[in-house]
């Protein structure tokens, strides 16, 4: 072989056959069940195997591929997932990755990816404005946890460069401070520690009854680190907690932030795009005064797995938390073009086209329409709730402003509350034919559902609470 290139013509008769598998998966999707209960040690069996060492027909590989990846996936593109926050994907990103995928550009610098760069610029600048945030400036990365992680590795860099943390480190330097709600993702607790700032130096603020930061808790533990000598750094505030869907008041936060000169992030990783909505936008007030936020594409914007995006409000701000020089990564400074070169405001210097399938599914979709699908996940999962509290054998636990909502099965009442549920979720799972998971709200055992996925509608959302009844019952 000169190259592992296939001759054309049997190249396009392998994407064919691997577009009829994409068709097949979409012809179903409506059938498509939650969760396909096959034993750990029977799927490790499928792909139990010696390297190989020589290569097997095409067809044959895609036939396996199909059996035994696709069809047997957990089911985030069809209408009965309602576990964690996926939300199934669109059409148009698939397209588009496959054709960023077929240029294989690597957005690190200028050069090497023009157009990419170009329209990943493009994407932060309208995120930028579709959640009123006011920067020019930021990255996609693979996730909000990630995102979340950017945004406080720029805090903590920038904020403390007058003490030259890049290069001295942390050492002899007064312990500083990072706040949040008890509510805040562990993405935040996983930051803390890899920046070296250490999980007991994040302190968890106790929350009001709607879920939300309580504010006066907040100024008083912030006035008594002070008085202790720790160092008020960052305060944390949530456009959007993942059990409950809780808001912030970004303003007071704000205002706490800047009274006491300490760096302002949001993780609005679940809920922060919500901001688009009209209905939504007055909740988000104050989202404009934050110093970065953290985002995340492949929920609210029906991306495909991986987009998440940080924003922060200029390019000048990355570098400094970022940028190091290096012989074999010079920029052109004497050309008189604005080049922005990812690898000098970010740590990774192999970055795929991620932005592009935002874009694309942007530009073939409209805004519109996708702020549509937005509200209608809403509407829905107000139409759950309210299924619930009209019901004698549910009992709802938590709404939200968002797409979550949290219950509890209760026609069992002299059982165990949690052990119930916990079987009642294991047995869910068993039987597959929707996808939920719980968590604790208050210390309390419940079963949350997340909706969003465009493909939702009123009858998969009665579905939801028939198979529970069913699988209910039977325990």
């Amino acid at each position: 072989m000169d190259n592992l290139d296939y001759p054309l013509a049997s190249f396009e008769k392998i994407l064919n056959q691997s577009t009829e598998l994409v068709i097949r998966q979409h012809q179903k999707i409506n059938e498509i069940k939650g969760f396909y209960n096959y034993p750990q040690q029977e799927v490790e069996s499928w792909f139990d195997e010696e390297l190989p060492q020589n290569g097997m027909d095409v067809e044959q590989l895609l036939n396996f591929v199909e059996d035994k990846v696709l069809n047997t996936a957990t089911g985030n593109l069809g209408k009965n997932m309602y576990g964690y926050v996926v939300s199934g994907g669109n059409q148009m990103s698939l397209v588009a990755d496959k054709l960023a995928s077929t240029v294989n550009q690597n957005v690190a610098k200028w050069h090497l990816a023009p157009s990419m760069v170009e329209i990943e610029k493009r994407v932060l600048k309208w995120t930028s404005k579709m959640v009123g945030f006011g920067g020019d400036a930021g990255l996609l990365v693979s996730s909000g946890s990630a995102a979340n992680f950017d945004g406080l590795t720029i805090a903590r860099n920038v904020f403390f460069e007058k003490h030259q943390i890049i290069q001295k480190g942390m050492f002899g330097m007064k312990p500083f401070r990072v706040y949040c709600s008890s509510e805040t993702h562990s993405c935040v607790d996983k930051s803390v520690q890899m920046l070296g700032i250490g999980t007991d130096n994040l302190i968890k603020i106790a929350i009001n009854e709607n879920y939300t930061i309580n504010l006066t808790a907040l100024r008083k533990q912030i006035e008594n680190d002070i008085e202790n000598g720790f160092l008020p750094f960052c305060i944390v505030g949530n456009a959007g907690t993942v059990n409950t869907g809780a808001i912030d008041d970004f303003n007071a936060l704000a205002d706490l932030a800047e009274e006491y000169q300490m760096w302002f992030h949001i993780d609005g990783a679940y809920g922060g795009l919500i901001a688009a909505l009209d209905s939504k936008k007055s909740l988000y007030a104050g989202i404009d005064r934050a110093n970065s936020v953290a985002l995340d594409f492949h929920k609210w914007l029906y991306q495909p797995f991986e987009a998440g995006c940080v924003l922060v409000k200029n390019w000048e701000q990355m570098r400094k938390a970022y940028y190091k020089k290096a012989s074999y990564l010079l920029s052109d400074e004497n050309t008189k073009e604005k080049r922005t070169e990812f690898n000098e405001h970010h740590f990774l210097l192999s970055r795929n086209a991620k932005a592009f399938k935002v874009w694309f599914s942007i530009k073939c979709y409209g805004m519109e329409a996708i702020k549509s699908m937005m509200q209608k996940d809403i509407d829905l999962t107000d139409y759950l709730s309210e299924l619930i509290r009209q019901s004698d054998d549910f009992k709802l636990v938590a709404d939200s402003n968002l797409a979550v909502s949290c219950f509890q099965y209760i026609k069992k009442g002299n059982e165990n509350v949690e052990a119930f549920h916990l079987k009642l979720v294991k047995a869910l799972e068993k039987d597959g034919r929707i996808f939920i998971t719980g968590t604790y709200i208050k210390g309390e055992f419940v079963l949350r559902a997340c909706l969003i996925n465009h493909r939702k509608d009123k009858a998969s959302t009665e579905y939801l609470l028939e198979v529970i009844r069913e699988v209910a019952e039977g325990i």
